[in-house]
C-alpha cells in the first residue's frame, strides 16, 4: 500500500513548489540520515563492497524515475509500464546470474510485451507507438527496481543494514543530482506544509521497507511477490478515485497482461 498510494503525497509536495526529484532527494537524505545513527557501522560495508554500489544505484535510479513519472504523468499507465518488471527479472537473471529461459519464462516475457503494446498502442490507430517522457521513466524505474531486486537476491550475504542503507542512500544521491543536473534543486521557503508532509514520508518509507524486510524474510517468497501486486491495485485505484489517471477498454486488458505476466512470475519463479 506504501508505494501505490506514493503519488499522492508527492503531488502534494510539488503543488507546495518541491519539485519531485528534490522531494525524492531530501525525503532519502533524512531516513540516511536516521539509519546512519541507527547502523553507523553499515557505512563501511557499503563502502567496501562495489556490488552494493550497483544496489545503490539501481534504487536510486527506481525512485527517482517512478516518484518523477507518477507526479508528472498519468498515474495508472506509468504504473502498468512500471510493473514490466518480469520482462526485465527474466533477462537480467539470465545476464547476472546465468539462470536459464525457461518456457514459462518465455511466456511471461510474451505476456509482458503483448501488454506493453497495449498500453503504448494509440487510441486512433495506427502504427507508431506513443510513448511519452513519463512512459519513459515507468519503463526505467521497472528496469532498474528488477536489477535491484537481482542484486538483492545474489547479495543476500550482506547484512539487511548495508543493503537497507545502500537503497535509501541511491535514493538521496542519485535524485539529487539529477535535481541539481537539470536546476530543479531548490527549497521552497519553508512551510508547515511541505516539511510535514516531507517527515511523514520519511517515517512511511522508512517503515514500509523495514516492513518488506521483515515479512519477505519470514513469507515465501511467492506470497510476497503476489502481496506486492496488490500496489497496482493501490496506485489504479487511488489514481481512478483522485482523477489523476484514466482506464479505457484497452488500458484494461493491457493492465490484466501485465499483472497476469506478474502473477506468474510470482507463482512459478
Amino acid at each position: 500500500m506504501v508505494w501505490g498510494l506514493a503519488w499522492w503525497p508527492m503531488r502534494q509536495l510539488e503543488a507546495a513548489g518541491l519539485h519531485p526529484l528534490m522531494a525524492t532527494a531530501s525525503i532519502f537524505t533524512l531516513a540516511v540520515g536516521l539509519l546512519t545513527l541507527w547502523k553507523p557501522t553499515a557505512w563501511r560495508e557499503v563502502l567496501t563492497h562495489p556490488s552494493l554500489w550497483v544496489i545503490l544505484l539501481a534504487a536510486g535510479t527506481t525512485n527517482a524515475a517512478f516518484n518523477w513519472g507518477v507526479t508528472q504523468g498519468d498515474v495508472v499507465r506509468v504504473v502498468l509500464l512500471f510493473y514490466l518488471m518480469p520482462l526485465w527479472a527474466v533477462l537480467l537473471a539470465r545476464l547476472l546470474l546465468h539462470e536459464r529461459i525457461t518456457p514459462m519464462a518465455m511466456a511471461r516475457v510474451v505476456l509482458a510485451l503483448g501488454g506493453a503494446l497495449m498500453v503504448l498502442w494509440p487510441r486512433q490507430g495506427g502504427l507508431a507507438l506513443t510513448l511519452h517522457a513519463t512512459d519513459l521513466l515507468g519503463l526505467l524505474g521497472g528496469l532498474s527496481f528488477a536489477l535491484n531486486n537481482i542484486m538483492l537476491r545474489r547479495e543476500s550475504a550482506r547484512s539487511e543494514a548495508a543493503r537497507g542503507l545502500a537503497m535509501f542512500a541511491g535514493g538521496a544521491i542519485v535524485s539529487g543530482v539529477l535535481a541539481v543536473s537539470l536546476q530543479h534543486a531548490h527549497l521552497p521557503p519553508p512551510s508547515p506544509a511541505w516539511m510535514a508532509w516531507v517527515l511523514g514520508l520519511v517515517g512511511v518509507m522508512l517503515a514500509g521497507n523495514l516492513a518488506l524486510q521483515y515479512g519477505a524474510s519470514r513469507l515465501p517468497a511467492q506470497a510476497t511477490s503476489i502481496i506486492m501486486l496488490t500496489e497496482i491495485l493501490w496506485a489504479t485505484g487511488s489514481a481512478l478515485a483522485l482523477g489523476a489517471g484514466h482506464m479505457d477498454a484497452q488500458l484494461a486488458l493491457g493492465g490484466a497482461l501485465i499483472i497476469a505476466s506478474a502473477a506468474l512470475a510470482a507463482l512459478r519463479p
